[in-house]
Protein backbone atom coordinates (compact mmCIF):
# COMPACT_ATOMS: atom_id res chain seq x y z
CA UNK A 1 0.00 0.00 0.00
CA UNK A 2 2.46 2.87 1.41
CA UNK A 3 5.30 1.67 -1.14
CA UNK A 4 8.32 3.65 -2.45
CA UNK A 5 6.54 3.70 -5.72
CA UNK A 6 3.09 5.72 -4.10
CA UNK A 7 5.61 8.65 -2.78
CA UNK A 8 7.60 9.31 -6.00
CA UNK A 9 4.11 9.09 -8.32
CA UNK A 10 2.45 11.46 -5.58
CA UNK A 11 6.02 13.69 -5.28
CA UNK A 12 6.05 14.00 -8.71
CA UNK A 13 2.56 14.68 -8.75
CA UNK A 14 2.81 17.44 -6.11
CA UNK A 15 6.00 19.02 -8.10
CA UNK A 16 4.18 19.41 -10.90
CA UNK A 17 3.19 23.49 -11.28
CA UNK A 18 -1.03 23.42 -11.17
CA UNK A 19 -2.99 25.90 -9.77
CA UNK A 20 -2.42 25.44 -5.74
CA UNK A 21 1.38 26.06 -6.78
CA UNK A 22 0.54 29.30 -8.57
CA UNK A 23 -1.74 30.45 -5.89
CA UNK A 24 0.70 29.83 -3.53
CA UNK A 25 3.90 31.75 -5.19
CA UNK A 26 1.20 34.88 -5.56
CA UNK A 27 0.97 34.73 -2.14
CA UNK A 28 4.28 34.48 -1.42
CA UNK A 29 5.51 37.42 -4.07
CA UNK A 30 2.60 39.72 -3.16
CA UNK A 31 2.07 39.22 0.59
CA UNK A 32 5.17 37.34 1.77
CA UNK A 33 5.90 34.44 4.10
CA UNK A 34 2.78 34.63 6.22
CA UNK A 35 0.48 34.45 3.42
CA UNK A 36 2.07 31.92 1.71
CA UNK A 37 1.72 29.64 4.66
CA UNK A 38 -1.88 30.30 4.87
CA UNK A 39 -2.01 29.50 1.14
CA UNK A 40 -0.48 26.24 1.28
CA UNK A 41 -2.45 25.51 3.83
CA UNK A 42 -5.82 26.54 2.64
CA UNK A 43 -4.89 24.32 -0.60
CA UNK A 44 -4.01 21.55 1.34
CA UNK A 45 -7.55 21.23 2.64
CA UNK A 46 -8.99 21.98 -0.44
CA UNK A 47 -8.27 17.68 -1.45
CA UNK A 48 -10.43 16.65 2.06
CA UNK A 49 -14.01 16.96 -0.22
CA UNK A 50 -12.22 15.15 -2.79
CA UNK A 51 -10.82 12.37 -1.20
CA UNK A 52 -14.39 11.91 1.19
CA UNK A 53 -15.72 11.99 -2.80
CA UNK A 54 -13.24 9.15 -3.45
CA UNK A 55 -13.55 6.80 -0.16
CA UNK A 56 -17.47 7.39 -0.56
CA UNK A 57 -18.23 6.96 -4.05
CA UNK A 58 -19.43 9.78 -4.48
CA UNK A 59 -16.82 11.00 -7.69
CA UNK A 60 -18.49 8.41 -9.46
CA UNK A 61 -22.23 10.38 -8.90
CA UNK A 62 -20.62 13.85 -9.27
CA UNK A 63 -19.14 12.39 -13.34
CA UNK A 64 -22.43 10.64 -14.22
CA UNK A 65 -24.99 13.47 -13.35
CA UNK A 66 -23.76 16.31 -16.42
CA UNK A 67 -25.77 18.58 -14.28
CA UNK A 68 -24.35 18.22 -10.77
CA UNK A 69 -20.58 18.35 -12.77
CA UNK A 70 -21.47 21.41 -14.50
CA UNK A 71 -22.45 23.55 -11.99
CA UNK A 72 -19.87 22.68 -9.57
CA UNK A 73 -17.24 23.38 -13.18
CA UNK A 74 -18.50 26.46 -14.16
CA UNK A 75 -18.54 27.63 -10.41
CA UNK A 76 -14.61 27.05 -10.76
CA UNK A 77 -14.57 28.59 -13.95
CA UNK A 78 -15.80 32.07 -12.43
CA UNK A 79 -13.71 31.68 -9.52
CA UNK A 80 -10.67 31.46 -11.75
CA UNK A 81 -11.97 34.34 -13.46
CA UNK A 82 -12.77 36.35 -10.16
CA UNK A 83 -8.55 35.37 -9.32
CA UNK A 84 -7.34 36.30 -12.30
CA UNK A 85 -9.07 40.13 -12.02
CA UNK A 86 -7.98 40.48 -9.17
CA UNK A 87 -4.26 40.01 -10.21
CA UNK A 88 -4.51 42.77 -11.90
CA UNK A 89 -6.42 45.31 -10.09
CA UNK A 90 -4.80 47.16 -6.69
CA UNK A 91 -5.05 45.51 -3.74
CA UNK A 92 -6.42 42.29 -5.37
CA UNK A 93 -6.23 39.08 -3.40
CA UNK A 94 -3.06 37.85 -6.12
CA UNK A 95 -2.00 41.61 -6.49
CA UNK A 96 2.01 41.45 -6.24
CA UNK A 97 2.20 44.62 -5.25
CA UNK A 98 4.52 46.72 -2.24
CA UNK A 99 1.60 47.18 0.09
CA UNK A 100 0.86 45.43 3.44
CA UNK A 101 -2.32 43.56 3.81
CA UNK A 102 -3.13 42.37 6.69
CA UNK A 103 -5.78 40.42 5.31
CA UNK A 104 -6.75 37.49 7.95
CA UNK A 105 -5.27 33.93 7.44
CA UNK A 106 -8.35 32.25 7.23
CA UNK A 107 -9.53 34.57 4.21
CA UNK A 108 -6.05 33.43 2.75
CA UNK A 109 -6.78 30.00 3.00
CA UNK A 110 -10.40 29.98 2.30
CA UNK A 111 -9.26 31.10 -1.39
CA UNK A 112 -7.00 28.42 -1.69
CA UNK A 113 -9.22 25.83 -0.64
CA UNK A 114 -11.87 27.07 -2.98
CA UNK A 115 -9.35 26.00 -6.02
CA UNK A 116 -9.26 22.48 -5.28
CA UNK A 117 -12.92 22.38 -3.66
CA UNK A 118 -14.26 23.50 -7.14
CA UNK A 119 -12.64 21.71 -9.57
CA UNK A 120 -15.08 18.64 -10.04
CA UNK A 121 -11.91 16.59 -12.12
CA UNK A 122 -10.08 16.29 -8.89
CA UNK A 123 -12.20 13.52 -7.24
CA UNK A 124 -11.92 11.10 -10.36
CA UNK A 125 -8.08 11.97 -10.26
CA UNK A 126 -7.64 10.76 -6.82
CA UNK A 127 -9.78 8.03 -7.16
CA UNK A 128 -7.17 7.17 -10.15
CA UNK A 129 -4.51 7.85 -7.93
CA UNK A 130 -4.83 5.64 -5.04
CA UNK A 131 -6.96 2.80 -6.88
CA UNK A 132 -3.68 1.16 -8.15
CA UNK A 133 -1.79 1.13 -4.81
CA UNK A 134 -4.90 -0.57 -2.59
CA UNK A 135 -4.00 -3.84 -1.50
CA UNK A 136 -8.00 -5.15 -2.96
CA UNK A 137 -9.34 -6.23 0.34
CA UNK A 138 -12.26 -4.46 0.20
CA UNK A 139 -12.47 -4.61 4.42
CA UNK A 140 -9.70 -2.03 4.80
CA UNK A 141 -10.07 -0.38 1.08
CA UNK A 142 -11.59 2.88 3.43
CA UNK A 143 -8.07 2.81 5.44
CA UNK A 144 -6.17 2.42 3.00
CA UNK A 145 -7.62 5.25 0.82
CA UNK A 146 -7.11 7.03 4.18
CA UNK A 147 -4.16 6.82 4.87
CA UNK A 148 -2.75 7.69 0.97
CA UNK A 149 -4.72 10.39 1.05
CA UNK A 150 -3.37 11.65 4.72
CA UNK A 151 0.16 11.10 3.13
CA UNK A 152 -0.32 12.94 0.05
CA UNK A 153 -1.69 15.99 1.39
CA UNK A 154 0.93 16.09 3.77
CA UNK A 155 3.53 15.93 0.76
CA UNK A 156 1.36 18.55 -0.47
CA UNK A 157 2.04 20.62 2.44
CA UNK A 158 5.59 20.68 2.83
CA UNK A 159 6.12 20.91 -1.28
CA UNK A 160 3.39 23.99 -1.59
CA UNK A 161 5.32 25.29 1.74
CA UNK A 162 8.72 25.68 0.06
CA UNK A 163 7.31 26.86 -2.87
CA UNK A 164 5.88 30.07 -0.77
CA UNK A 165 8.56 30.35 0.88
CA UNK A 166 10.86 31.00 -1.88
CA UNK A 167 8.32 33.20 -3.96
CA UNK A 168 8.74 35.00 -0.03
CA UNK A 169 12.52 35.28 -0.45
CA UNK A 170 12.29 36.50 -3.81
CA UNK A 171 9.47 39.35 -2.28
CA UNK A 172 11.93 41.94 -1.86
CA UNK A 173 13.56 42.14 -5.11
CA UNK A 174 10.37 41.72 -7.10
CA UNK A 175 9.47 44.79 -4.96
CA UNK A 176 12.82 46.69 -6.13
CA UNK A 177 11.10 46.76 -10.40
CA UNK A 178 7.85 48.12 -11.09
CA UNK A 179 8.22 46.98 -14.47
CA UNK A 180 8.69 42.88 -13.35
CA UNK A 181 5.71 43.37 -10.47
CA UNK A 182 3.50 45.16 -13.49
CA UNK A 183 4.73 41.90 -15.47
CA UNK A 184 4.17 39.27 -12.74
CA UNK A 185 0.38 41.03 -12.31
CA UNK A 186 -0.36 40.55 -16.12
CA UNK A 187 1.28 37.06 -15.55
CA UNK A 188 -0.75 35.63 -13.28
CA UNK A 189 -3.79 37.30 -14.59
CA UNK A 190 -3.24 35.32 -18.16
CA UNK A 191 -2.52 31.80 -16.43
CA UNK A 192 -6.09 32.21 -14.32
CA UNK A 193 -8.06 33.48 -17.04
CA UNK A 194 -6.24 30.44 -19.43
CA UNK A 195 -6.93 27.56 -16.28
CA UNK A 196 -10.36 29.21 -16.28
CA UNK A 197 -11.05 28.62 -19.77
CA UNK A 198 -9.04 24.60 -19.85
CA UNK A 199 -11.84 23.66 -17.04
CA UNK A 200 -14.63 25.41 -19.21
CA UNK A 201 -13.51 22.67 -21.84
CA UNK A 202 -13.63 19.95 -19.49
CA UNK A 203 -16.23 16.72 -19.33
CA UNK A 204 -17.37 14.58 -17.15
Amino acid sequence: MLSTQFLLTAFVVVIAPGTGVLYTLALGLGRGRRAALWAALGCTFGIIPHLLAATLGLAAVLHTSALLFNVVKFAGVAYLLYLAYSALSSGGALAVEPSTNTEPGFAIARRGALINILNPKLSIFFLSLLTPFLSGNPETVTQEIVTLGSVFMAMTFVVFVLYGLFAAQARARILASARIMAWLNRSFAAIFALLAGRLALERA
